[in-house]
């Protein structure tokens, strides 16, 4: 078994890497750049949400209960539409010093993880394809397949949802390279 103290190099230095690299994806390539719709007359939204004074957190419309969830108020108000989930953050510019840390901390947390699995499947001296299967897989589970609930659960489109899946098998080949590369011999 390898301890998880020979493995800090590549936990930090994988979560360096994929930070970078989602750095690069995001705000360099064009893929992510329709991902994200404009409301319709957004000024005019924006002023009724600032009218009911909503706050930063987590709404679903039409709003129910379990018990009112077939009710026939109800289900007239999801045929009429609009049926959704809203997201409200803080306002003010995005806060992107505390997400980028709170990504890079998230990077660390699953870099840990992986190599607590690895450390206890894949011997010292194993060969790196042995740990790059091992790694990718787990890092791919991490990074990339938990983004399939957004699709199924939260409406989100399928096609913001595949990108996020594919940024995540980057993300988890990425880091499977750095502990291949790093695994004590």
């Amino acid at each position: 078994m390898v301890s998880l103290a020979a493995l800090w190099l590549p936990i930090l230095l994988s979560a360096v890497i994929v930070f970078v690299a989602s750095s690069i994806m995001h705000m360099l390539l064009p893929y992510h750049r329709s991902d994200y719709g404009q409301l319709p007359d957004e000024d005019k939204a924006l002023a009724a949400l600032r009218g009911v004074g909503v706050k930063p957190g987590l709404y679903v419309f039409p709003y129910c209960t379990h018990k009112d969830m077939k009710s026939p108020a109800l289900v007239e108000k999801q045929k009429q539409g609009p049926v959704g989930f809203i997201t409200v953050i803080p306002s003010g510019p995005p806060a992107m010093p505390k997400f980028l840390g709170q990504w890079f901390g998230f990077c660390l947390v699953i870099g840990f993880f992986v190599a607590y699995l690895t450390a206890h499947t894949v011997a010292p001296g194993a060969n790196y394809r042995a740990v790059f299967r091992v790694v990718g897989t787990a890092a791919f589970l991490a990074y990339g397949l938990g983004n399939l609930s957004n699709g199924i659960w939260k409406g989100q489109p399928w096609s913001v949802t595949f990108k996020e899946v594919f940024d995540g098998l980057i993300y988890g080949l990425l880091t499977a390279g750095t502990f291949g590369w790093l695994w004590p011999r």
